[in-house]
């Protein structure tokens, strides 16, 4: 079953098409289908040290060009600021071989993607993260500030889709609490201190492991200014209490910018629950799991 509407049909013979034509260089390197829970990109492993992304969902062509070169150049910028590796952009390809749209060649990053709760009681796992957030934040914006109609600015700019979220949501969560549960996140104050550096969307599927530990983190093409509260959704979609605590301590995350977290992350996990319930369960899940720690946790449902 697809994701998305009028979703794009990627798969190992095109990806063969599309580098034999445009990369004979890498001609001679095997192709094969990454397993994954991405949303919007299709992933290939290409030999033993490149990765091929190839958007999902159908756009203008010269508009996804702009959002892939946008997508690099954060690589670049994020490129030995961070303790764990992040992938290197290497080469941008057209459209060919029957797939309508530009795409993108980067560095592969060995790991295996975390999981809601396969780490969650790790205070090792918690630091590792922690960590990862306090490098990006250390990235100057340069000046430039939240402009975006995603996640990362005004918290009441997403009423609409947390009510089309609770509608469709109906049958599949107890959508009450969560509704008096927005009521009070959604009037939290923004950081008085400004933007930072964020990755953006720090869900379990960017985030890689091994050993127990945080091992690299990929899809980093939204690294941009925007509320320090927005990685910490990380704590919620990947932490049980007691490592949560420890990551909010190691960044000294205040009342505000902690419960603007589990925000940021309340809104994603709405939509992530019913828009993915039969196409892409691990999502679901994700968003399932994700609003029981939120909801479990007393401190997000008082007005602070």
């Amino acid at each position: 079953m697809t994701m998305h509407q009028d979703q794009l049909d990627v798969d190992v013979a095109t990806v063969r098409g599309l580098i034999d034509k445009q990369f004979p260089q890498w001609c001679d390197l095997p192709i094969h289908a990454a397993p994954s829970d991405g949303t919007v990109n299709a992933l290939f492993r290409l030999g033993d040290h490149l990765a091929v992304r190839l958007p999902l969902v159908p756009a203008d062509p010269a508009e996804m060009q702009a959002q892939l070169e946008q997508e690099m150049e954060a690589a670049r910028q994020l490129i030995g600021h961070t303790h764990v590796p992040t992938p290197e952009p290497i080469a941008i390809g057209e459209p060919g071989a029957g797939y309508p749209l530009p795409w993108s060649v980067q560095t592969w990053l060995d790991g295996e993607a975390a999981t809601p709760d396969g780490l969650a009681d790790s205070i090792e796992f918690a630091q590792d993260l922690a960590g990862f957030i306090a490098d990006v934040r250390t990235i100057g914006t340069g000046g430039r500030k939240f402009n975006s109609r995603g996640r990362g600015g005004n918290l009441p700019d997403h009423d609409q889709w947390i009510e089309t979220c609770l509608e469709r949501s109906e049958g599949l969560l107890e959508v009450a609490p969560l509704r008096d549960l927005w009521t009070v996140l959604r009037e939290l104050p923004p950081d008085p201190n400004g933007d930072l550096m964020t990755h953006g969307d720090l869900t379990p599927g960017n985030v890689l492991v091994a050993g127990g530990r945080l091992s690299g983190v990929i899809d980093v093409g939204g690294l941009g200014p925007a509320d320090p509260a927005l990685d910490l959704v990380a704590a919620w979609h990947m932490l049980g209490r007691e490592p949560r605590r420890v990551l909010r301590e190691q960044l000294q995350a205040d009342d505000i910018q902690w419960a603007r977290g589990a925000a940021w992350a309340f809104q994603q996990a709405m939509g992530a629950v019913w828009y993915y319930a039969e196409s892409n369960r691990a999502m679901s899940l994700m968003g399932r799991r994700t609003l029981e720690r939120i909801l479990a946790d007393p401190s997000c449902a008082q007005p602070v």
